[in-house]
């Protein structure tokens, strides 16, 4: 089977896309190595862990509590689940850090998201990741990414063309409806961190969504157009577009993922399980061929 390097921010990652991806993994006999700024076991946006601090009240003593929005936003029941045996895995209670990363022995490198911005921009915009994903697409090696994951791919730009990786790529990372949606409910409830659900903001003079993680990948890519989203004609097209149903290791129907060949991209927490399933049988072909 192979092994599946996993590059986490110390804090504010989301819990799904990172436990569900190493439950879905471990499980089919994969081995993943997690990596973090410092060396130390990172932790997951205390947000969509809880629910808590997304409703008017949520600084409320009691009151505070009791989640509402947050309910609707967070991880599932099988998303906390897995987080929770996540946390007390070996492979998570003892990460190396992002400097120590090697691609030697790697058979992926799984790139999963987040939106909090006071993690996830250091885990986007650091130098050390974005060399590292450009080794891994010049390289022999599957690369997956979700949602914010596919920004840090987009961002990383190979020196020898100028462009990012991405470029000549078929994606589909966290749509700009998708995100609109939820900052438009979050920064009404969470009025004293208007924008908590937008990573990067817009600044004067862009146009509303320009900073987007879906504007930002698309500029990134040779043609607008490799950008993938749920069209037409997709079965399901209600489940896979609604931003509410999710998938489950047994009901792909609400999830959209792009396979490129040796790239994986995924939009959000709702499309995981499938995501993390297709990596695993990309590595089991690739393990079949080579022992052959």
């Amino acid at each position: 089977m192979g092994t599946v390097l996993v590059p986490i921010p110390d804090r504010d990652f989301d819990p799904t896309e990172v436990a569900v991806s190493w439950r879905v993994l471990t499980r089919n006999g994969h081995r993943v190595v997690f990596a973090t700024r410092s060396g130390n076991p990172g932790k997951a946006d205390d947000i969509m862990v809880t629910g808590r601090g997304l409703d008017v009240w949520s600084a409320l003593p009691l009151l505070g509590a009791v989640p509402l929005i947050g309910l609707m936003l967070r991880a599932n029941k099988d998303g906390r689940d897995a987080y929770r045996e996540m946390l007390r895995s070996n492979e998570f209670e003892n990460p190396i850090s992002w400097a120590q990363a090697s691609l030697d022995g790697v058979d992926a490198v799984l790139l999963p998201g987040g939106h909090r911005a006071r993690g996830m921009r250091d885990y986007i915009d650091s130098e050390v990741l974005q060399r590292l994903v450009v080794d891994a697409f010049a390289r022999p090696v599957v690369v997956a990414a979700i949602c914010h994951g596919v920004l840090l791919a987009a961002r990383s730009i190979d020196p020898a063309t100028g462009h990012s990786v991405l470029y000549g790529r078929r994606t589909t990372a966290l749509t700009w409806a998708m995100e609109r949606l939820a900052w438009r409910l979050t920064r009404l409830t969470r009025f004293w961190d208007r924008d908590y659900y937008r990573t990067y903001p817009e600044q004067p003079g862009q146009p509303s969504g320009y900073m987007s993680v879906q504007s930002e990948v698309a500029r990134a890519l040779k043609d607008p157009a490799d950008f993938r989203d749920v069209g037409p004609g997709t079965p399901h097209r209600l489940l896979k577009s609604s931003g509410m149903a999710r998938d489950t290791a047994t009901d792909s129907r609400p999830a959209f993922v792009v396979d490129d060949g040796d790239y994986v991209s995924a939009r959000w927490p709702g499309d995981t399980h499938t995501f993390a399933a297709v990596l695993s049988l990309k590595l089991q072909a690739d393990n079949s061929v080579q022992t052959s």
